[in-house]
């Protein structure tokens, strides 16, 4: 089975900046005409479908208002991205972040919140750099998912994004 196409669905174009106030807009006139609530009268089979569609609504919601996620599903829709893939980062990415860790766990075994604090400030500094070098990127994928370049520049960085977000994770 072909799967949904969650741009369609809410007659979005294909982006990766999503303007949050449409789609919720979108989500409120698609839960309207799907709600199962709103179906009262319905036959059963009707009633699965309306269902299925309001899920189904409900989770492109989801998937288009997280920009993680987001990312995800369009370098999947792309074809470049497999449910647990093992991606390999670049080395020099994973020596700073062996680096990160190494202090995130001296701070925690000395139980030394202040680093940890900094650790993490520094953790955010450098996802903020991530950020700002993709940002044109981003910006420019926009009804077009057709430049295999772009699109590994954004798959590298979607998995530098959740390494990171894993580290942070242990600042908490």
């Amino acid at each position: 089975m072909e799967q949904p196409n969650y741009f369609e669905l809410f007659e979005l174009p294909v982006s990766l900046k999503i303007d949050k106030q449409l789609l919720t807009k979108r989500y409120f006139g698609l839960q309207k005409k799907y709600h199962p609530d709103f179906h009262p009268t319905s036959s059963e089979e009707e009633k699965e479908a309306i269902l299925e569609k309001s899920s189904l609504v409900n989770k492109a919601y989801k998937v288009l208002g997280d920009q993680q996620l987001l990312l995800a599903y369009v370098l999947t829709i792309a074809g470049l991205l497999e449910a647990e893939e093992k991606y390999v980062l670049p080395p020099a990415f994973l020596m700073e972040m062996m680096e990160y860790n190494e202090q995130l766990a001296d701070a925690k075994m000395e139980g030394d919140a202040e680093a940890i604090k900094r650790i993490e400030t520094e953790i955010r500094a450098y996802e903020n750099s991530l950020d700002e070098a993709i940002s044109p990127i981003m910006e420019g994928i926009a009804g077009d998912i057709s430049s295999k370049e772009k699109l590994l520049q954004l798959k590298d960085y979607y998995f530098k994004k959740k390494y990171l977000e894993r580290i942070l994770e242990g600042t908490e």
